[in-house]
């Protein structure tokens, strides 16, 4: 018996790639141009709402850029040393996006609480039509976007999400803008700040908690491992489910390792053929290597996760280890193999 891998690849970078590269490009020529326009608008009109919106769009920018030299790194074929190719650069870039809004909330926060006390003078009608303009442009940029893989692409959502953040920072403007031409309500500049800064931040922890989990080799959260476990074992001559791992490499690529106890009596490849097809199934896993073992498979101590049916702790013998576990993936975008 011993370790069988089977794996087909339609991890979802293929398809819509070209289209986010794409959206990316055209959303961060729109968000630069108006950029430069609000920080313009923001310095002449003394406006904390627009400089803050305008700082966020700043963010967005950078966010774009860095968005798309991932996509550059990811497409790059794997390597000895990098067997996984360089699919986490995405993660890494959308980790540096979240913790970018974090700053930049931050900022806001320190500035309009120095502002609550005796807010300056605004010029109010300049500021909404700046902030008017900025809105249309990240409407353009959002609109852009959702032509993308945003739903499941973590980089691409943290990108969508700078921009949506920022349109809400543009809205605010407008309302703050307002409330001051109309009724002299120049606290109103800061309060929208501060509002438009929980916004964002809200919006920053949830890219950044993601990234972080996948950094972790955390299980995705669309993925109950122990729902996976107890499906495995299900699978006739299936006697315990151990071992069992799934991480995501990047957005859209999950994978899973496991190893399968069966009978003794019972040939391997139609158990992990009905485990693999389970797998790709019920859970979108495509990527699987699986070990079908009977009783003449001995380990050693190993600490890990272990299935459902079993409680016992051990640890894999490096030397066995390696002799199976060894294999090299090659990444064949679109294709099955």
């Amino acid at each position: 018996m011993g370790l069988h891998h089977g794996h087909s690849h339609d991890h979802g970078h293929s398809h819509g790639k070209g289209a986010n590269k794409k959206a990316l490009l055209i959303s961060l020529v729109i968000i630069t141009a108006f950029l430069i326009v609000e920080v313009i608008g923001g310095f002449l009109t003394n406006s904390l709402a627009l400089l803050s919106d305008a700082g966020h769009m700043l963010s967005d920018a950078s966010a774009l850029f860095l968005s798309l030299v991932a996509m550059y790194f990811a497409a790059r074929p794997p390597s000895p040393t990098k067997t996984y190719g360089f699919y986490r650069t995405e993660i890494l870039v959308a980790l540096l996006n979240g913790i970018t809004l974090v700053v930049i909330s931050i900022f806001i926060f320190w500035e309009a609480y120095q502002r609550l006390s005796a807010p300056p003078e605004v010029a109010s009608l300049s500021m909404m039509g700046i902030a008017f303009i900025g809105l249309l442009a990240n409407i353009a940029a959002a609109f852009v976007l959702m032509r993308g893989d945003y739903k499941n692409n973590l980089n691409m959502r943290s990108a969508f999400l700078h921009v949506l953040g920022d349109m809400l920072g543009s809205v605010g403007a407008i309302v703050a803008g307002f409330l001051m031409w109309k009724f002299g309500w120049y606290i109103a500049d800061p309060i929208i700040s501060i509002i438009v800064g929980i916004l964002i931040m809200s919006s920053a922890w949830r890219v950044t908690k993601e990234s972080v989990n996948v950094l972790m080799e955390g299980s995705p959260s669309n993925i109950d491992t122990q729902r996976v476990s107890e499906a495995l074992a299900t699978i006739p001559g299936v006697t315990s489910v151990h071992d069992l791992h799934v991480w995501t490499v990047t957005s859209g690529f999950d994978s899973l390792t496991a190893h399968i106890h069966v009978k003794d009596d019972l040939p391997s490849y139609p158990v992990l053929q009905e485990a693999l097809h389970m797998l790709k199934e019920n859970f979108g896993i495509t990527h699987a290597t699986i070990q079908i073992e009977n009783s003449s498979i001995l380990h050693g101590e190993m600490m890990c996760q272990v299935g459902p049916s079993h409680e016992h702790e051990h640890e894999h013998d490096d030397h066995h280890h390696g002799d199976h576990m060894k294999h090299q993936h090659k990444r064949h975008d679109g294709h099955v193999h």
